[in-house]
């Protein structure tokens, strides 16, 4: 298992809470994929090598691609999809299935939180993400939900977080100390 101290994890809203819904040819969305493929690299360049994702629709997939990206350029990168459940994509449409299926199949590691859902799946994959980490990227718009939760237990545990903010999307994240 990689080191707490190089690995970062992420956090960010689904479709439904990005300002863009699923329209990822919006300037704001290709703006924000962008910024998180440069704290992505900016991470690596501070000495993290071990990225996990939570592999949830939106963000999580931006998230996913830019450290294949990475990885691409940077053999010594590795990827972790943290899954809740084995379900996780189930329900979803067969396009956005398809695009799961295809990033966890690139993935390095696969950690399986648990097999089946309950309520409380997905809190249990954010909280080993954060244990696992010593920093996390976060796309997050304010409201309340799984991102701020997970927020939140980033703080507790003293993770430096690397915050973008949706309402300006020219700015790079915003880096608080733990």
């Amino acid at each position: 298992m990689p080191a707490r101290q190089e690995s970062c994890c992420f956090t960010g809203h689904r479709p439904a809470k990005l300002p863009w819904g699923y329209n990822e040819r919006d300037p704001r969305c290709v703006r924000l994929k962008e910024r998180i493929a440069d704290a992505v690299l900016l991470a690596y360049q501070e000495g993290y090598r071990h990225f996990l994702c939570g592999m949830a629709r939106g963000a999580d997939f931006y998230f996913a691609e830019a450290v294949l990206a990475l990885r691409a350029a940077h053999p010594d990168v590795t990827l972790e999809a943290a899954l809740p459940c084995a379900g996780q994509a189930k329900k979803w449409s067969s396009d956005d299935r398809h695009r799961w299926t295809q990033l966890v199949r690139q993935c390095d590691t696969h950690t399986l939180l648990q097999q089946n859902y309950d309520r409380h799946c997905m809190l249990r994959r954010d909280r080993y993400m954060v244990d696992q980490s010593s920093a996390i990227l976060a796309v997050f718009n304010g409201t309340r939900g799984g991102t701020q939760y997970t927020l939140n237990y980033a703080m507790d545990h003293r993770l430096d977080i690397y915050l973008f903010d949706l309402n300006h999307p020219h700015l790079p994240p915003t880096h608080l100390v733990p």
